[in-house]
């Protein structure tokens, strides 16, 4: 999509419906007990609801084939695409962006941070734009 407006200005960009806000906790734990299989659904979900809302990322099925077959690459491009949201189509400043990746270089709790701050800034997004709370 190339409908942008300079910061600061009204912008005339069409957006789907936001995403839907969900629970880290429960997220956390679902990933868990699952063995992984809903941060399959949740790349899915995510990557779809980003790409519907704003007309830009990998979308749906793509982030899931990105997803399964160079996984790392998913932990640097849902924050980039959360990031564009509040910058590029907001002018605000997002609370993460692509580097937010290398906390997945963190054993255990490297995988734990990235998603709070992920999923908390989807949610928060999400909620500014008339979605319900988590």
């Amino acid at each position: 999509m190339t409908d942008t407006a300079p910061t600061g200005s009204a912008q005339a960009v069409t957006r789907g419906q936001p995403g839907e806000t969900r629970s880290i906790g429960k997220s956390i734990l679902l990933a868990i007990v699952t063995l992984a299989i809903y941060a399959i659904y949740w790349t899915y979900k995510t990557q779809d609801e980003i790409k519907r809302y704003s007309g830009n990322g990998v979308g749906g099925v793509l982030g899931l084939v990105i997803y399964l077959v160079i996984s790392p690459v998913t932990y640097f491009v849902a924050p980039s695409e959360v990031r564009y949201m509040y910058e590029d189509l907001d002018g605000g400043t997002s609370p993460v962006r692509g580097k937010t990746g290398l906390w997945m270089l963190l054993p255990l709790a490297g995988p734990i941070v990235w998603f709070v701050k992920v999923q908390g800034a989807l949610n928060r997004y999400w909620e500014s734009k008339g979605g319900s709370p988590a």
